[in-house]
């Protein structure tokens, strides 16, 4: 940051020389603390993004979607059935008071459908995502500092988790399963991880 604030003040000192070779010189020095003046606010308005960003707490919410309709297995789009749309009020309760800033989804049926009642108790807009682009730096950009709801499938929830940790730690889901919760938290540079199961009391 420091040798940032120096290029900078050379570049601007050097922009503005032609215009300091005509100003009067019982002006030169209010000018010239006029430019320093200048240059420390910019350095300033650097530091404290720059430290706003490191300081930043990230949280990740990774479920897979609830469980779907299994009745037609030529069905590759199927709908939640009776158990999943529980489970998809089960996660709005688990969710009541936890701040999240967004939600994404797969762009299916079961998973849009696990997300959404948590997306209208929270009054959010559900954002697609593509499971082949994982934690993008698009994606790490546009949510750094916020709580993320991320529903996704048994390979894509786990690989996503991975792509964060940048690591193999987590397998695919098994088939059976649809109560598992990854809280990803990234703080200072750090990240800390947990999984646990959520079920009905």
């Amino acid at each position: 940051m420091k040798i940032l604030c120096k290029n900078l003040s050379v570049a601007l000192k050097k922009y503005f020389m032609v215009f300091f070779n005509w100003v009067p010189k019982f002006t030169y020095a209010v000018t010239m603390k006029l430019f320093l003046a200048l240059c420390f606010l910019i350095c300033i308005s650097f530091s404290s993004k720059a430290q706003n960003e490191a300081t930043a707490v990230t949280t990740y919410y990774l479920i897979r979607h609830a469980e779907k309709n299994r009745n037609d297995s030529s069905n590759k789009d199927p709908e939640l059935n009776a158990s999943g749309q529980k489970r998809a009020q089960l996660w709005r309760n688990y969710f009541k008071n936890i701040k999240l800033n967004a939600i994404y989804s797969t762009n299916y049926k079961r998973t849009l459908q696990t997300a959404a009642p948590t997306a209208e108790a929270k009054d959010l807009i559900i954002q697609n995502y593509d499971p082949n682009e994982l934690y993008s730096e698009a994606f790490q950009k546009s949510t750094r500092g916020q709580s993320i709801l991320i529903v996704g499938h048994s390979n894509t929830t786990p690989a996503f988790a991975n792509a964060v940790l940048g690591t193999s730690t987590y397998p695919d889901i098994e088939d059976h399963v649809n109560s598992n919760l990854y809280i990803l938290t990234i703080s200072e540079g750090k990240i800390f991880q947990e999984l646990i199961t959520v079920e009905s009391p």
